[in-house]
């Protein structure tokens, strides 16, 4: 099924290229359906890659999304034009008195700084705060994955020794969990990062679940109990040759980096890329859209619940039965 987004963004025709379902929006607006309403927060200096990253994953599902970007007011991309953001992207005073299904965080290279000293954190924490009443579920990703756990929680992030950077083997650390249905007992995810959170300090937040876990990148999924904000540190979203490029790049800047581990076909930098991941990547972002947005978030926005406290007990951690809330009868029910 397809995702609903404006037929001039860039990512449009890339995804169209692919045989990947884009609908117009009149095609949208004469199916019974409601489409979900997803809200991308676009960290990255890359708008227009990562837009049509995290568009192709959420397209592998049998429903209909409908997208907005988001953009921080406070910091000026460089890397994308002007048009392209006034074109595309809201803030949050636009979108301040609308309500979503579920919002995207996306990572950010700003990991080396701390928190407090990142010039758009302010504004940051008061989308957190903003996303608690008008957002029914959030994924964040990598850096947006540990500003929300150092926000609401309080978890650190570490200095590693030497940059987290290559492509590895993770295990489910909970099979039952619905975020993780279908996987491997092995899946493979990309890693790009200097700093680390330690599942230590997960262990002292009992709101907090570790879903799934690697012998060497550490930390990877990681969810509240009552399944409505997910933290995920690594990169499922990349292209086969994104960890390529920033190779290459800090190459030929003189930095001091090592070849991503588990990559190039025998630690040939010469040889093409095999994308191992793309697989897992779709099967999550399918995973949480269907279990913890569509099965879970009521018809009517308007109903969505304003925060955890609203929720019986009894719900917390695990989804309702099958019947789809954002799905309506043609005679105007729900089902």
């Amino acid at each position: 099924m397809p995702i609903k987004i404006d037929d001039q963004l860039p990512a449009h025709h890339s995804l169209e290229l692919e045989n990947i379902f884009v609908m117009t929006n009149d095609r949208a607006s004469k199916q019974d359906i409601r489409p979900l309403k997803i809200i991308i927060l676009n960290l990255m200096p890359t708008k227009i890659e990562t837009e049509t990253q995290i568009l192709r994953l959420l397209s592998n599902t049998p429903l209909q999304v409908e997208i907005e970007l988001l953009q921080v007011k406070t910091h000026t991309a460089k890397n994308t034009s002007q048009a392209h953001m006034l074109q595309f992207y809201k803030t949050l005073d636009d979108v301040r008195g609308q309500k979503f299904d579920g919002l995207i965080v996306t990572g950010a290279p700003v990991e080396l700084l701390d928190f407090e000293e990142v010039d758009y954190w302010d504004e940051l924490c008061a989308i957190f705060d903003w996303a608690q009443t008008h957002v029914y579920s959030t994924f964040n990703i990598c850096w947006g994955a540990q500003a929300a756990l150092y926000y609401k929680y309080g978890v650190p992030k570490h200095l590693l020794p030497e940059k987290m950077f290559g492509v590895f083997k993770h295990r489910p650390l909970d099979l039952y969990h619905p975020l993780l249905r279908g996987f491997s007992d092995v899946f493979y995810v990309p890693h790009s990062r200097h700093t680390e959170t330690r599942k230590e300090d997960i262990a002292q937040v009992k709101d907090l679940q570790l879903l799934s876990y690697s012998d060497k990148a550490g930390v990877h999924l990681v969810s509240d109990m009552a399944c409505r904000n997910f933290y995920c540190t690594g990169h499922c979203e990349y292209d086969s040759d994104t960890l390529a490029r920033e190779y290459f790049r800090d190459l030929q800047k003189g930095l001091d980096i090592k070849m991503p581990e588990n990559y190039f076909p025998d630690n040939d930098p010469k040889k093409t890329p095999l994308i191992t991941w793309r697989g897992a990547g779709s099967l999550l972002f399918q995973n949480w859209l269907n279990y913890f947005v569509y099965q879970r978030t009521p018809y009517e926005l308007g109903r969505l619940p304003h925060s955890v406290r609203e929720m019986s007990r009894s719900d917390r951690g695990r989804p309702p039965p099958s019947a789809g809330g954002t799905r309506k009868a043609r005679d105007g029910g729900s089902l």
